[in-house]
């Protein structure tokens, strides 16, 4: 009778083994230690993930599709340069400042022109003309759009004093109606829609406007300003706001001026989802970029008892591809690796699978 020495024995089970192990692992993996395992998928299939939490991501799937589709301003967001309003101010200096911004008159526009001590030559409601054109008493037809209130006087005085009629006029013009410039707000507001700019109109205005913000609005909005419109050089820039920092808070560094043409959109609060065996699945708001896994499982009311945290996976979107994100949660929670917890994104889905034990 002959023995197998041990050895040989021992590398004859072992290699076959590492060599099946070897081909099982999922092509594009990468780890981060012993905890979290990141793994990224060129399509839509999920092992280990049950029928009924594939239809819940499925729906999922096509919701985000839905939203990512609204009203197309995805494209010029990701397509235009982006700022923060500090960012921003300090390409701009003087655009939040509002001594320096004067409304310049356009067409369509309705001034009132009072000429002190002349009441016969005093006029109200007077309409700019579409090509920026009044009409005056014994001046006849001026050019005015463009120009302050505080240009047309002096033109107004000047103009009189010229023709001999008035030599020393004092005028005083102000904006009866303001219909030449004009912003829009859309999104999570009531009452969405283009509106009338008028002088020193801001963020809270427009807000107030389109009747306030509805309960699922985000605590982040977004200007897409145009940068010298109807001219040669017209573009575009996005600069994000904080509204709850606004509203809430009184930081009022958001409240910028509004500019021709601006775009104030408000969208909807952004949403994680949780799926599978935890105590309450569904949709929460997103609480902000310090939310973690460990917290967002709390907020579904923890884990059922027969859950298998260790197979808990964060399935995430980037550049169109899936990326699994398995964790091993009583790691962190239990051995005390919680530094190892990850951060969860908007549009976050969370799965947490039965044990089969």
């Amino acid at each position: 009778m002959t023995t197998t020495p041990l050895r040989h024995y021992t590398a004859n089970i072992f290699l076959p083994l590492l060599v099946l192990f070897l081909l099982l692992l999922p092509s594009g993996c990468s780890t981060t230690g012993d905890v979290v395992r990141v793994i990224t998928v060129s399509n839509d299939h999920f092992s280990g993930i049950n029928e009924e939490d594939l239809a819940q991501l499925e729906e999922i799937k096509k919701s985000r599709e839905n939203k990512k589709k609204d009203l197309g301003l995805e494209t010029v967001i990701s397509g235009t340069p982006n700022y923060s309003v500090t960012e921003y101010l300090k390409l701009f200096p003087h655009a939040n400042d509002s001594t320096t911004r004067d409304y310049r008159v356009g067409g369509y526009d309705t001034l009132d022109i009072t000429v002190y001590e002349e009441p016969d030559i005093s006029r109200k409601n007077v309409r700019i003309s579409a090509a920026g054109y009044i009409s005056f008493p014994f001046i006849g037809r001026i050019k005015v759009k463009n120009l302050t209130t505080l240009e047309i006087e002096k033109l107004i005085s000047a103009k009189l004093a010229k023709g001999q009629y008035l030599l020393d006029a004092s005028v005083s013009v102000t904006v009866n109606e303001f219909k030449s410039k004009t912003f829009m707000v859309l999104g999570s507001v009531k009452t969405p829609g283009s509106f009338s700019l008028k002088a020193q109109d801001r963020v809270l205005d427009a807000i107030s406007k389109a009747g306030g913000l509805l309960p699922d609005s985000s605590n982040q909005g977004i200007i897409i300003r145009t940068l010298n419109p109807n001219t040669p050089k017209e573009s575009k820039l996005v600069i994000w706001i904080d509204i709850a920092g606004l509203l809430n808070e009184g930081n009022q560094a958001s409240n910028l001026l509004l500019a021709d043409k601006d775009l104030l959109y408000i969208p909807k609060t952004e949403h994680i989802y949780i799926i599978g065996q935890v105590q309450h699945p569904g949709s929460y708001p997103y609480r902000g970029k310090k939310t973690t896994l460990i917290e967002a499982i709390s907020m579904a009311g923890g884990f059922t008892p027969i859950a298998a945290p260790n197979k808990t996976r964060i399935i995430r979107v980037e550049n169109g591809k899936n990326k699994i994100i398995e964790v091993k949660v009583n790691a962190i929670t239990k051995s005390g690796k919680k530094g190892q917890d990850v951060l969860i994104l908007p549009g976050d889905v969370i799965v947490v699978p039965e044990s089969l034990f």
